[in-house]
């Protein structure tokens, strides 16, 4: 197992001369990587067909339009964002000034999945660069096309000790995390969140977990099912369901349930027809997920889809309708292109079914009945989600993406990834025109004064 000693010790060593501080390298830094972005727009849309067979359109909305608007956005906000800011003294500190100084944490750790490889290796990194970190970046190993040229082009626009890429397996990953770095961000499982925070821990290094969980898609009696089914079939099934904000299963009230099947079928077929024929669908990354997901086709009565090519590692859209939550496929986070189908009639026991589970990366609601929008949204804990829409709150810069519970810790996105990049350095400046002699316990009214004040 290797040693990355070195290389992060000159990470150190190069933020500890200051430049990554400096406002206006961290701007031409991020221009570099829009730029990046922009010249290599079709290498990056082919390396991403090689290894998940992604269509140029699926590519560029989840992988590149994303990232691009997030480093604008990022750009026109920065030097607000990085200024110290003055907050309020209480009447304790008269005559001090308070400030907030916004500063880096130092050399950061991303560790990044294979679903979106190139996003979701590149979004955290524009939070780190924005708040003048250095950056150490482990992309999977399963998408290796895409790793291989998220390094390539890393190398040829950035010096090494400002932002690196080592590729690897597990292996690289716990050698990594043998190091002392000042931040670790990770996008993955449950389990292998719970390792990272577990070797985090042993150095008393902040984390970010960015993790997933069976995330429910709740369909009432009175929503737009014509707007509901075409939007979670878009949601469920971009990306062969590889996509941890992804409706997992549906709740739908039992008075729509036969209609909402069907039309979720019809909206199926326009969206991606036949995709065994034609090849247009996004592949499962390898056997051992494929596998997986082949057996819970077995766990509910398939009502659309279910075939699926072994060779191409393609599953069709698939719709289960009514599995037990005994199955598996009802106990683990699906991560693929399989919706079961669940009708309800008491909303009381619909939230009970809901809670009953760990808290979900991401929640969905479609309906017109604000007071039902409203006591479900009361009612539920989850990361973020949506109101008659799915996945798109994570396309904001404006709201920040992270999970609670089981399905993550911190949120990033816009103002919230320089947020989590860095430590907020509170100042007080006292005055030296004068002196507060209560604060002075030899002064005989000193504890009289103090209790007038807090009061």
């Amino acid at each position: 197992m290797d040693s990355y000693f070195e290389l992060v010790s000159k990470q150190r060593q190069y933020f500890c001369q200051g430049h990554t501080k400096d406002l206006s390298f961290r701007i031409k830094a991020l221009t570099m990587l829009h730029q990046m972005i922009k010249t290599h727009e079709s290498e990056l849309l082919h390396t991403l067909h090689q290894d998940l067979n992604k269509s140029e359109f699926e590519s560029y909305l989840s992988e590149i339009a994303i990232l691009l608007e997030e480093i604008r956005f990022t750009l026109k906000h920065i030097k607000k964002w990085a200024r110290q800011r003055k907050v309020r003294s209480s009447l304790a500190q008269f005559g001090s000034k308070s400030y907030i100084y916004p500063e880096p944490y130092g050399v950061v750790l991303i560790i990044s999945p294979w679903n979106y490889p190139f996003q979701l290796a590149i979004a955290p990194l524009i939070g780190a660069i924005a708040a003048g970190n250095c950056a150490l970046i482990k992309p999977s190993e399963l998408t290796p096309m895409t790793s291989s040229l998220i390094a390539k082009l890393i190398e040829a626009y950035f010096p090494k000790e400002y932002i690196s890429v080592v590729q690897g397996g597990a292996d690289t990953s716990q050698a990594l995390l043998k190091e002392k770095f000042d931040y670790i961000f990770f996008t993955g499982s449950v389990q292998v969140g719970k390792d990272i925070m577990e070797a985090a821990a042993k150095k008393l290094t902040p984390v970010t977990l960015e993790l997933g969980g069976k995330s429910p898609c709740i369909v009432h009696r009175d929503a737009i099912i014509k707007h509901a089914t075409k939007r979670i079939a878009w949601g469920k099934f971009i990306n062969a369901g590889q996509t941890c904000v992804a409706p997992d299963y549906v709740y739908v009230h039992k008075d729509i349930k036969d209609e909402f099947i069907e039309m979720l079928g019809t909206a199926i077929k326009e969206m991606v027809g036949d995709v065994l024929s034609s090849g247009n669908f996004t592949r499962i990354v390898n056997d051992k997920p494929f596998n997986r997901l082949r057996s819970y086709l077995d766990d509910g009565n398939i009502v659309f889809g279910g075939n699926y090519n072994r060779n191409s590692l393609i599953i069709e859209p698939t719709i289960l309708d009514n599995p037990s939550w005994d199955n598996l496929v009802m106990k683990d986070e699906i991560f693929g292109p399989i919706l079961p189908v669940l009708e309800y009639d008491n909303k009381v026991e619909l939230i009970e079914s809901v809670n009953k589970r760990p808290k979900p990366l991401a929640f969905y609601i479609f309906s017109e009945d604000k007071n039902f929008i409203k006591s479900t949204l009361n009612q539920v804990s989850f990361g973020g989600g949506c109101i008659n829409d799915v996945i798109y709150h994570l396309s904001s810069p404006y709201l920040p993406f992270g999970g609670v519970g089981e399905s993550g810790i911190g949120a990033y996105h816009g103002k919230g990834s320089f947020d989590l990049f860095s430590h907020e350095k509170s100042i007080l400046k006292q005055t030296t025109l004068f002196d507060l002699p209560f604060r002075y316990p030899n002064n005989k009214n000193a504890l009289k004064i103090l209790k007038t004040l807090i009061k």
